[in-house]
Order: structure tokens, then sequence, then C-alpha cells
């Protein structure tokens, strides 16, 4: 059965939720060092399964493929140095302004064409974002950049995928995540490993499967359908947290959360809605 880009996307969203509720089991664990054994299942895994049906690993656009690893790996490494410095809320709303970089940048690079209410259904999605996690005075200026770095360089994937949507297979363009990002992530490791113990590994081959899926599925709902669209389904990602965390740590909400989840839940409908 063949998903639709919306139907991948929810998918993907699903993954990276589970993916992020993993990291949390082993918070002793340096950020860089999860990006690292991430990286090494994903590039395994993908070459693995590319010899296997035959499918040309190093694929045919390697310009645009080494700039998809690049900037995937600018914005990866951006996002998880946050995490590392400022709360997991205030990190995680900055990252949500990826989607307004994807369409922007959308406009110029597969040149779409974006209706102007529907950076008024952006925002109002953002909004309830904002609603859900609060504001956090306690983000300087300096990580509050880095965030925004990394939703940019985030957005700037995303439409790399899409300009790759007739020449590549789905695990080429994955292939290539890893491979610019392990050299990097092994570098910068050195300066801050910690051994992993007893369940350690069990959780980090698990947030590696969580990764693969997850950018399996967002390669898909990138190259299958409109760049802005799909890209408001990573709001779906705030209602995704607040799930996992009643289910796996009793994380109870607030009438405001509510509040903020119609408003995720309204503004990606509306933005859906458009043609």
């Amino acid at each position: 059965m063949k998903l639709s880009g919306v139907q991948s996307m929810i998918l993907a969203g699903i993954f990276f939720a589970l993916m992020n509720v993993s990291v949390k089991f082993i918070p002793h664990i340096p950020a860089i060092e999860i990006i690292l054994f991430r990286s090494i299942f994903s590039l395994i895994f993908s070459y693995a399964f590319l010899k296997s049906q035959g499918v040309y690993v190093f694929g045919n656009n390697k310009k645009l493929l080494v700039i998809r690893g690049v900037v995937g790996s600018i914005g990866l490494i951006t996002f998880f140095y946050t995490l590392q410095k400022i709360p997991l809320a205030s990190a995680v709303t900055i990252q949500y302004l990826s989607p307004i970089f994807t369409t922007i940048l959308g406009i110029f690079l597969v040149k779409e064409r974006v209706k102007p209410i529907q950076f008024f259904y952006f925002g109002l999605a953002f909004l309830g974002v904002i609603v859900v996690q609060g504001f956090d005075p306690r983000v300087d200026l300096l990580y509050a950049s880095i965030g925004i770095i990394s939703a940019l360089f985030s957005g700037l994937a995303y439409n790399v995928i899409r300009k790759l949507k007739n020449t590549e297979h789905p695990l080429v363009i994955i292939f290539y995540f890893p491979l610019v990002t392990l050299p990097i992530a092994s570098v910068i490791v050195l300066f801050n490993w910690v051994n992993p113990v007893g369940w350690d590994w069990a959780i980090l081959l698990w947030i590696g499967i969580c990764t693969q899926a997850a950018q399996y599925f967002l390669t898909l709902a990138y190259q299958n359908s409109n760049v802005s669209k799909v890209s408001s389904l990573t709001y779906l990602g705030m209602i995704y947290a607040l799930f996992f965390g009643y289910i796996f740590f009793e994380e109870t909400f607030t009438l405001g959360s509510y509040v903020g989840m119609g408003l995720v839940v309204l503004g990606i409908l509306l933005n859906l809605r458009e043609k």
C-alpha cells in the first residue's frame, strides 16, 4: 500500500516522538554521543538495505545529496546542543520554527506557490506551541540564536529532499545523512565520552530504529507532497510529546495545554485545506 504524504508525515512524527521519549531514559549519555550511535545504525542499515535491493548507494545527484547531509547534520547537531543547554520545552518550541522556514525557502528553492493565508495558519499553530510550552525567560540570545539556526537548516534540508524527489531512492537520501554526520560526531564525542552500560545499549539501539523509521517516512512525505502542507504536520509532535509524556512519565496537562493543542490542530487542518 502506497502511503500519502500526510500519512507518511504522521508516522514520521510518531517515530520521532518515540525517539525523544527514549532519549529521556538515558539523560547521562551526552547528546552528541547519542547522535553518533544513531548515525552508525542508520549508516549500516541503509547501506545493507540498498545493496540488497541493488540500488547504487551513492545516488545520482551527489552534489545535492552531500548538501542534504551537511545541512541536515548542522540542523541536528545544533538542535541537540540546545537540548543540552536550555530546557527541553524551550528547545523544542524554537525548533518548531522549521516548518515556517521550510515554507519560505520552498518559495525560492522548489518554486512552490504559497497563499498568504497559509502564513497565518502557521502562526496560529505556532501560537498553540507557545501556549502549550509557555515562555521560558532562561533562554538567552546565544542559545535562542543557535536554536533558530537549527530550525533554519532543518527547513533547508527538507527543501533539498523535495528537489531530490525524482532522482533518488529515499534510503539513498537517508544514507547521506549519517555519512556526513558520523565523522563530525566522531570528533566531537572524543571530548565528552560516557561509556554506556546495561540497558543503555538496548535504548541506543531502539533510538536508532526509531530514527531510521522516522527519517524514512519523513523523506517519503517531502518527496511526495507539497512542502508547505506536510511541514505543518510537524506541529503534531507537540501532541505526541504530551501523550507520551503522560503515558511514560505521568505528566499531567493544564487547561492551557489543551487550548494550545487545539490551536495546533486547528492551524494544521486549516493549512491542509488549502490547495
